[in-house]
């Protein structure tokens, strides 16, 4: 009932929301009959439905090689996460994984629920892979390679320095970025990126998923991943889990604000490159997670929230900060539905800038450095000389929606649901 009476406050989510469920159902039918690439695109539904949707912005051409690229590195991480896995049977694995990807007869059996069925199956990512074109897959193979190298180098070695925590995020997900780029460029529709900006569309979001994880992290079972880097830390308590205590809130807190400080260094790079891209299906694709990333980085700083549960972008959630009340209806149909060029990038980093911006405290030991980084973020969509040009959608205005048309986006939204599921009122 929370979320029909949200829709009930916002109607004007109805639209999104709608398209947004009729694309998840078209994502699904068109998954492939072939029964590897069946795999492959059922399981990228299962293991990130999220990415199963954006990943639909693609020709068919492109979008079967960033999804075995997805699956390729989700195993990979699989081998990595998994704590119940000893070091010396880990490193090797990772190390040779490159390798692996080649021998359809391969396979390690380890995570749990979807993943463990991939790694269970991975001779179908094999077979997929070895389809693809030949600058598909040395891509896919060099960014494996280096992936694995850096990923083993880091199972024996703590994230201590703000330079370790850049290397790690390099490794783990810069490199996708620099993958990414390769494929584009593979694909003939895209020059190749720098390095430098590829890297750091990787770490934006990389860091926005540490930050957010935090307590799903340090919670983790056999044993904890701690991937915030001691040189932050340390400044503010004597143990990474100490954090999470109730009597540590406020220093929880500024450690926090030092981490989102942190990830907002990427965000000029992150905006250079997305403004680069001449495909339009290519910039949806990488700027719709850039844009649900400093939204959710606008959410967790800040927010106590963060070390009492995972933090996520919701489709309906509310801030309130100071005097402002600023709101994020539907969020995530919104972004998926509206971006489609620089001018919407630009809109909402300035609106989720702003924001972020009006919650620094004064008192906080990074605010002015914060403020810094924020203004700059400002400046920088401020001269793109388009924020005039388009509506915000992050910040709220008043609803022109009547009572009438209210209910009525109601019924349509019941009928809706009935046809997509006539068991829907006994479930």
């Amino acid at each position: 009932m929370g979320s029909l009476g949200a829709l009930m406050k916002h109607p004007d989510d109805f639209y999104p929301l709608l398209k947004l469920k009729m694309a998840a159902r078209n994502a699904e039918k068109q998954i492939p009959s072939e029964p590897h690439w069946g795999f492959c695109f059922s399981m990228l539904h299962k293991v990130s439905r999220s990415f199963a949707l954006v990943i639909q912005q693609l020709d068919t051409e492109l979008r079967h090689a960033v999804c075995i690229f997805y699956l390729v590195l989700r195993a990979l991480d699989t081998v990595e996460d998994d704590t119940s896995v000893a070091a010396d049977v880990k490193v090797p694995i990772l190390i040779d994984f490159y390798r692996h990807i080649y021998d359809p007869d391969w396979h390690f059996s380890c995570g749990t629920k979807e993943y463990k069925v991939l790694m269970d199956q991975f001779h179908h990512v094999s077979a997929a892979f070895l389809e693809l074109e030949k600058g598909y897959q040395e891509a896919i193979e060099d960014i494996t390679l280096r992936m694995g190298a850096g990923m083993a180098k880091f199972i024996c070695k703590e994230v201590e320095t703000v330079d370790d925590y850049d290397e790690y995020c390099h490794y783990v997900a810069g490199l996708v970025g620099l993958g990414l780029s390769k494929l584009f460029h593979a694909y003939g529709s895209e020059d190749l990126a720098p390095e430098s900006l590829s890297n750091s569309m990787g770490l934006f979001l990389q860091k926005t998923n540490i930050i957010r994880d935090y307590l799903e992290d340090i919670n983790e079972i056999p044993k904890s991943r701690m991937f915030w880097p001691r040189q932050i830390w340390s400044k503010y308590v004597k143990k990474l889990e100490d954090l999470k205590d109730e009597e540590n809130s406020v220093k929880a807190v500024q450690c926090l604000n030092d981490m989102v400080t942190n990830a907002l260094l990427h965000v000029d790079d992150c905006l250079k490159y997305m403004s680069a891209l001449r495909d339009p299906a290519i910039f949806r694709f990488c700027a719709i997670p850039q844009i649900m990333a400093i939204g959710t980085l606008a959410l967790c700083y800040n927010n106590i929230k963060v070390f009492r549960g995972v933090v996520k972008m919701r489709r309906v959630f509310q801030v309130d900060v100071h005097f402002i009340s600023a709101s994020f209806p539907g969020l995530t149909a919104k972004v998926i539905d509206r971006t489609k060029s620089m001018t919407d990038v630009y809109g909402a980093f300035y609106d989720f800038s702003c924001i972020l911006k009006a919650k620094v405290d004064k008192n906080d030991p990074n605010a002015q450095k914060t403020v810094s980084r924020l203004d700059s973020i400002l400046k920088t969509c401020r001269d793109s000389g388009v924020l005039n040009k388009r509506k915000s959608y992050i910040i709220e205005n008043q609803s022109n929606y009547t009572p009438f048309v209210v209910v009525l986006l109601f019924i349509i939204f019941a009928i809706f649901l009935v046809n997509l599921n006539p068991n829907w009122p006994n479930n």
